[in-house]
């Protein structure tokens, strides 16, 4: 018999619909869930304060839940405020991710307390990552050196089939230095080598005294695979990438614009 004790939630395109909000029957699933003392992990490429309302709306801080931002660069403990594990960015790799930018064309930003740092503020897709995370965006003149250190993660960010290309370059010359991903298909990651959900949840359950068989994992993005491959259950949701599909134990009926999260909760969490 099944006994999943956890469920790992990306946001974007899983847990939220367009508008970036729970919708009330995922909601009330979710608060039953916990209320039944299961434990929500909030997965996500989007730095804290970008995801902290969320947990709030859960009521994460009650029942124990956590935070796994920047795609496993920081996890925490939200009912305690306890970071358990966070890496960063070397400082030396910066100026090589700001060349990739310049040279491309394409603009890079991070993320710093509440805002969003970049010298292209009116890009439209640092508005969009402005927008996901509810941030202020803090136009620079001087990416590298009005930026404050040490960066959690750095993206590059633009159409997605000049951005493609770009990946595939980056990886060739600097994988072996740094993680290089598109959590979307204009959002190029780029984190701490070895970084990605999958790892950073082995962590946690490692803190727990709980293995994978015990974790949900529910994704939409190739930032998501990882953590579905590695789970007990992995499940992709029905408007998923077809590569996340291809990696699932499970495909959702329902899509994140109605309430697929909930039909995984209802079909394999509540009692």
């Amino acid at each position: 018999m099944n006994d999943y004790r956890l469920i790992a939630l990306d946001l974007d395109g899983t847990l939220t619909n367009a508008e970036k909000i729970i919708t009330p029957h995922t909601l009330s699933a979710l608060l039953e869930a916990q209320r039944q003392g299961k434990r929500v992990i909030l997965a996500s490429g989007r730095p804290p304060y970008g995801i902290i309302p969320l947990a709030e709306q859960l009521e994460m801080e009650k029942y124990g839940g956590f935070i796994l931002s920047y795609n496993g660069g920081k996890l925490i403990d939200w009912q305690t405020k306890e970071t358990i594990f966070q890496q960063t960015l070397p400082d030396e790799l910066l100026p090589i991710i700001y060349n990739c930018s310049r040279v491309s064309g394409f603009p890079v930003m991070t993320y710093i307390g509440k805002e969003i740092f970049t010298e292209a503020p009116d890009d439209k897709y640092v508005a969009h990552a402005s927008f996901i995370n509810k941030m202020k965006i803090h136009g620079v003149s001087d990416f590298l050196n009005e930026i404050e250190r040490p960066l959690n993660k750095c993206l590059i960010v633009g159409e997605p089939d000049g951005l493609h290309q770009l990946e595939v370059e980056m990886k060739e010359k600097f994988g072996h230095l740094m993680g290089i991903f598109r959590s979307q298909p204009f959002f190029i990651e780029v984190v701490p080598l070895g970084i990605d959900k999958a790892k950073t949840l082995e962590v946690l359950l490692k803190k727990l005294g709980l293995s994978r068989e015990n974790l949900i994992a529910v994704g939409d993005g190739w930032n998501d695979i990882s953590m579905i491959e590695y789970a007990g259950l992995g499940v992709a949701m029905n408007n998923a990438q077809d590569e996340v599909k291809a990696k699932a134990d499970y495909i959702t009926i329902n899509s994140n614009e109605n309430d697929g999260v909930a039909e995984i909760v209802e079909n394999f969490l509540l009692k």
